[in-house]
């Protein structure tokens, strides 16, 4: 089959079972219980990265029957590793799919974020289950997307927030709930990220490169720009662009500005800062507060270009009154040394402050966790009661754990095994912290020598029907852009 018509194919299968979950009704696929001595097929999308250990955590527990990543010689690599000398390699997941698609019981996804959506929704509506890394999706309508998914075929998921298969971050969230710290104030996260490039004004392509040799060396601008040329063809030859591309608008491929780990950093294809480390941060805030559906967002930034990331930002969610707490800010800081004011903490006798962190703040005391994943934490003001949480099962550490967790849940056929499957936890987390981005690109205005500017345009949310109440009085555009992506040609959103 050739390369086009095995992707037509691909669609026409995938749009077929769609049909039937969104037309027909569910396809469920609760109950495809497996045996324990029964070995579970796994396929591997992104192998570099993250997506190294997630691959080899995977194929711990299950036969790798096939990996997929755009750069040869990561996918070469990794191929010849122990439990992937048998796994066909691919660069392209469709042709993967199509493939293997009905022989694949679960799938990792450790892709940049602009892939996660579509990569994991392909896979989803095989009836294959998903471990896709953080931050689920890069817009909030495919999170959602992917949570109805999840939901109506029945099959088992788990986000990579590892820190969720923590006993710690399990007591934590325990602890909150059992109402310790009495009535809920205000939750603060900062972060040490990014560790990436970001900041307006790095997009590269030949003509501004061309444009800049002319002027910086105009004697030898023709040699360095055929230099370039040669090195970006070399570059080319390992990896398929059009396939890192995938659902992003197209864009030329640069030597390092993009692949590898410089993703997260640019708005088509990342999340920047919050959508790397919230997921994480989040893990027991958002479980035990109850940070679902804000109402509104707002943010100041270092200033941006619609391109790139800011350098750093600062973001305030409110959330309504609900029946368990009253109405909740949500503060978020990213760049190192970027922190809430220290009388946040003095107050509660903290005095050195992690360069990455979480504090929930009560009438009574303040929880406080000086790491990304709540592997430790104290209480502050008030002391621990008796509580009773699911301990996870201890595979070495709570990287296999997390994904021990979907493989134990696939056997059993019960998704809900999963703590941070997409229906309950991670869809939900992953819209709460994703809408703070339309914050921070209706904040696009930084101050001046790379300080943060003021606070930009409030947006305001409507999370049922996943719009912006207030987008006709904003005057920064394409607001609406982030909420709902539009796909390339040849991949498969709604």
């Amino acid at each position: 089959m050739g390369r086009q018509s095995s992707r037509r194919e691909f669609m026409k299968n995938t749009s077929a079972i769609g049909a039937a979950l969104f037309v027909g009704g569910a396809v469920d696929l609760r109950g495809q219980e497996r045996s324990a001595n029964e070995q579970l097929n796994v396929a591997n999308f992104g192998v570099g990265g993250k997506g190294a250990s997630d691959s080899s955590n995977a194929a711990t527990f299950g036969n790798v029957i096939a990996i997929c990543d755009v750069d040869r010689n990561t996918l070469e690599s990794k191929g010849k590793s122990k439990g992937f000398e048998e796994a066909e390699k691919f660069t392209d997941y469709r042709e993967l799919m199509e493939k293997y698609g009905k022989k694949i019981d679960i799938a990792t996804i450790s892709t940049p974020d602009h892939m996660h959506g579509p990569i994991t929704l392909a896979a989803m509506r095989l009836g294959i289950s998903c471990y896709t890394q953080k931050p689920l999706t890069r817009t909030i309508y495919e999170a959602r997307l992917l949570a109805t998914v999840a939901e109506q075929t029945g099959v088992c998921t788990q986000m990579g927030n590892q820190g969720t298969a923590l006993d710690s971050s399990r007591e934590a969230i325990a602890q909150i709930q059992s109402g310790v710290l009495g009535t809920l104030k205000e939750v603060f996260a900062w972060s040490n990220r990014p560790v990436w490039a970001q900041g307006p004004g790095r997009r590269m392509d030949m003509a501004k490169f061309a444009a800049q040799a002319m002027k910086d060396d105009p004697e030898n601008a023709e040699k360095l720009v055929a230099k370039k040329k040669e090195e970006i063809a070399k570059a080319l030859e390992r990896i398929d662009w059009k396939a890192w591309l995938g659902v992003a608008p197209p864009r030329e491929f640069w030597p390092g500005l993009y692949h590898t780990f410089q993703h997260r950093g640019w708005w088509d294809f990342g999340t920047g800062a919050l959508g790397d480390m919230a997921c994480h941060q989040l893990t027991v805030p958002f479980a035990s507060c109850g940070l679902r559906d804000p109402i509104s967002v707002v943010a100041k930034s270092t200033g941006h270009d619609f391109d790139s990331f800011p350098a750093s930002s600062i973001i305030k969610f409110e959330f309504p009154e609900t029946s368990e707490r009253p109405a909740l800010p949500f503060w978020w800081y990213d760049r190192k040394g970027n922190k809430p004011p220290m009388e946040v903490f003095s107050k509660h006798g903290i005095t050195n402050v992690s360069d990455s962190g979480v504090l929930v703040v009560g009438e009574k005391g303040a929880f406080y966790s000086s790491d990304d994943y709540c592997g430790v934490y104290a209480l502050k003001g008030v002391d621990k009661v008796k509580v009773d949480y699911e301990k996870a099962e201890n595979k070495g550490n709570n990287d296999l754990n997390n994904m021990y967790e979907l493989f134990r849940a696939k056997r059993a056929g019960d998704p809900k095994i999963c703590k941070s499957n997409f229906v309950d936890r991670a869809g939900p987390l992953s819209e709460t912290i994703l809408l703070g981005n339309l914050a921070v690109w209706a904040a696009a205005t930084g101050g001046e020598n790379g300080e943060m500017g003021d606070w930009g345009e409030k947006v305001e949310w409507d999370a049922k029907g996943l719009k912006v109440t207030n987008l006709a009085s904003l005057k920064t555009p394409r607001v609406a852009d982030l909420i709902k992506p539009v796909y390339a040609e040849g991949h498969r959103l709604d």
